[in-house]
């Protein structure tokens, strides 16, 4: 009987992505500097050995994770501007991916915070976040000029963060205000 047992846990296909998930889960609850393998272990359910049996070390699991972060917040970006057909659509996206927090979820935010404290420290992992960048300039890109982009996914990123600590976050109507004035065509 314990020779079942012990072939059904080995069986286990799921068990590197719940590790990667448990590890958010750790760097929300405690930062990167408290989270721990032991931590993340007993966050996924796991033995404590799965951990270097699946990422090289703490570095490696965290770039996972982050990448993860990174990639699902860009999609949500990415989809939402997918869905413009031309600029005056493409201005309305951005207005509702500030305005609905499509990316800035105060669980993302967080973890953006610590992605962007890791990567100060690891430069290694700004990869993560310069193709993170990357995607959402070239879903603006369809219809703004390299700039202009720029300026867009700053913003984007920029409001989330000053939005998720000030007292008085900005209505619609101020966001629609401001992504309009950056817009503007010469």
């Amino acid at each position: 009987m314990a020779s079942d047992q012990t072939s059904s846990r080995r069986f286990d296909p799921d068990r590197k992505q719940r590790i990667i998930d448990a590890a958010l889960d750790v760097i929300v609850a405690h930062g990167v500097q408290g989270t721990t393998h032991r931590r993340v272990a007993m966050a996924a359910g796991v033995p404590l050995g799965s951990m270097s049996y699946h990422f090289a070390g703490m570095d490696d699991l965290l770039h996972m994770a982050f990448r993860q972060v990174a990639q699902a917040a860009s999609a949500a970006f990415v989809a939402r501007l997918s869905k413009a057909r031309n600029r005056r659509d493409a201005i309305e996206a951005i207005i509702d991916i500030i305005a609905g927090n499509i990316w800035s979820t105060p669980r993302t935010l967080l973890l953006s915070y610590e992605l962007y404290a890791f990567a100060a420290r690891k430069p290694e992992l700004a990869a993560v976040m310069r193709d993170w960048m990357q995607a959402s300039r070239d879903a603006l890109g369809r219809f703004f000029d390299p700039l202009t982009c720029r300026a867009l996914d700053a913003l984007v990123e920029g409001m989330g963060i000053h939005d998720s600590v000030d007292h008085s976050p900005l209505g619609r109507g101020d966001i629609a205000d401001i992504v309009h004035r950056i817009c503007r065509q010469d």
